[in-house]
């Protein structure tokens, strides 16, 4: 059973909108994108939503950084470890400025590996079975949609070197992938569902993004433009996570409407012609955001 009521006319009008930007742009390639929508009525914790390819797994860039922070969250509340000013910066950091250097952090705190040379077998073994720390946890959140998650990769300016990359395998077959459902269940967490405890992190507040000129032009990195955000009226109250590298261009993004509902709304995509198409995403939330408001 899903976490949000299924609405076939939302179904509807998101097949519509898809038809439209693929008809123009990407024919024959609707298997390179996943998308889960979800609506929000004023006062209600459940959405009304549908997804298309939304149990596919698929890189998620740095969208997995979410995975990470809300680990980071449960390890906290429940005392594994203990929140300081580094972790707090650090978790910043990755949200809010995507920082791969803050990522490689948080995942060896929470894993207590660290990066570096290849190991012997015995030793990178037990390195492994620790990275693996991340994965387990997942499993027994016993959230169906999150099953077929891996993530236990670090993200990278360049690429991996050492164990990093033995870890990932010959051929990346290691990789970290998620999918648009399963995505969308996180940030809902995140949004909707976690108790701002003292002495946590406030991971909402981390994902928080002025849409606006002037906060767009001081950080060329914003998330905003290129993704969800751009396709978005300027100073709606909006959270997000985008993810892009060479052959994707991700996002998970929430926002308040006019009429006070609130929308969720995952966008993965697959290929080097998706990663450079800067005006694909906005689009989507455009013709999204302009149905739920008219």
């Amino acid at each position: 059973m899903s976490f949000y009521y299924i609405n076939e006319e939302i179904g509807s009008v998101l097949q519509d909108i898809l038809n439209k930007i693929f008809h123009e742009k990407y024919r024959n390639k609707r298997n390179n994108i996943a998308v889960t929508w979800i609506n929000y009525e004023a006062n209600s914790k459940k959405g009304y939503g549908y997804g298309i390819n939304n149990r596919k797994k698929i890189y998620p860039a740095s969208v997995v950084k979410l995975v990470y922070s809300l680990a980071i969250h449960y390890w906290i509340k429940n005392k594994t470890i203990l929140s300081d000013i580094h972790v707090e910066e650090a978790i910043q950091e990755m949200l809010h400025n995507s920082s791969n250097d803050a990522t490689s952090f948080i995942v060896d705190l929470l894993t207590g590996t660290t990066s570096g040379p290849s190991l012997e077998k015995e030793e990178f073994n037990i390195w492994k079975y620790q990275r693996e720390i991340i994965n387990d946890w997942l499993k027994s959140l016993n959230w169906e949609e999150l099953q077929d998650f891996n993530c236990c990769q670090k993200t990278w300016e360049d690429r991996p070197y050492g164990r990093e990359k033995d870890f990932y395998s010959t051929f990346n077959q290691n990789r970290n992938v998620m999918t648009t459902d399963g995505t969308a269940r996180i940030m809902e967490e995140i949004m909707q569902n976690i108790s701002l405890y003292e002495n946590n992190i406030n991971l909402k507040n981390c994902l928080f993004r002025e849409i606006n000129e002037q906060s767009q032009l001081k950080d060329p990195n914003n998330q905003i433009n290129g993704f969800l955000g751009e396709g978005l009226p300027k100073n709606i109250p909006f959270w997000s996570k985008a993810g892009l590298m060479s052959e994707a261009r991700n996002d998970a993004a929430y926002w308040i409407n006019s009429n006070q509902s609130k929308t969720l709304l995952v966008v993965f995509t697959e290929g080097k012609q998706f990663a450079k198409d800067s005006d694909i995403l906005p689009k989507i939330s455009k013709a999204i955001y302009q149905f739920i408001n008219t």
